[in-house]
């Protein structure tokens, strides 16, 4: 699925980006994976999922294929795990990494989706819906190939709870403002909107827990946020003349001092097919 060209981040249409942009996101996806706060969003969401041994489940949007690595290891060699991704470059990326389990990776549009109606046990998708055109439209995809009683769980960004302390608020707000569309998702707040959606969907057993994510330090924080990322290009950047030069001023002396903060909320929501 290709979201409209001005809600289009890098992440929404890898596969278009130039080389060493694709090289770049594909280390940045990495570099999010193993950063301890996403790990603690994703224990939250393992523990939601609950997999069982045995079990196939989708990793729908899966990236380099680390979560469902991680997923395979749950199943044990009776389960197998489906890793979809809408990005070429993303699925060779995957098959590069592979570590012999039971995963099989596959390129596809979570939107429309080949997998046979009911053909999963549950559902991950992690970091997804904030990208596409339609979110109501995956999910409906989501719950068509999940067995009844199966598991679907969403994890995803609410980009509206982001905040920063340490650095002047007007400047934090401009740059947040400036932002939207180009390095995060104009759907700023996916996140929230999960639980009325799978409820909308007439899921049962729907669970929403809010995992807020703390970043004490710019280094920590780059990780994840793109705008604290001086690694960012500066092309990639809308705001005005100036603001950049002096956001990543006061992100440093907020650095050296120890005051600097950012806060994200990240939802974990889940829900039973009926």
């Amino acid at each position: 699925m290709k979201p409209a060209q001005m809600e289009r981040t890098p992440f929404a249409d890898l596969d278009s980006q130039p080389s060493e942009m694709t090289a770049m996101l594909l280390a940045a996806l990495e570099a999010m994976g193993h950063h301890p706060e996403i790990r603690r969003v994703r224990r939250t969401a393992m523990q939601a999922l609950r997999p069982e041994a045995g079990a196939r489940l989708l990793d729908a949007g899966s990236g380099a294929g680390d979560v469902a690595r991680w997923l395979a290891t749950k199943v044990g060699p009776a389960g197998e795990v489906i890793a979809l991704d809408n990005s070429a470059a993303t699925i060779a990326a995957a098959l590069q990494r592979h570590d012999g389990s039971n995963v099989r990776y596959m390129t596809g549009d979570v939107s429309a989706m080949t997998l046979p109606q009911d053909s999963v046990d549950g559902v991950w998708c992690e970091r997804v819906l904030q990208h596409v055109d339609d979110a109501d439209v995956v999910i409906g995809e989501l719950i068509r190939v999940t067995r009844s009683g199966g598991r679907i769980c969403l994890i995803d960004t609410d980009w509206g709870s982001l905040a920063f302390d340490g650095v002047p608020s007007r400047l934090a707000t401009t740059v947040v403002a400036n932002m939207h569309g180009r390095l995060t998702p104009r759907q700023a707040d996916m996140g929230r909107t999960l639980r009325r959606r799978l409820i909308a969907a007439n899921l049962t057993n729907v669970t929403a827990t809010p995992v807020t994510c703390v970043f004490g330090d710019p280094a920590s924080a780059a990780v994840v946020l793109p705008m604290v990322n001086p690694m960012v290009p500066e092309e990639a950047w809308t705001t005005p003349p100036g603001v950049r030069d002096e956001w990543f001023s006061y992100v440093a002396a907020a650095g050296d001092r120890g005051d600097f903060l950012a806060i994200l909320t990240i939802w974990v929501v889940t829900g039973t097919v009926g």
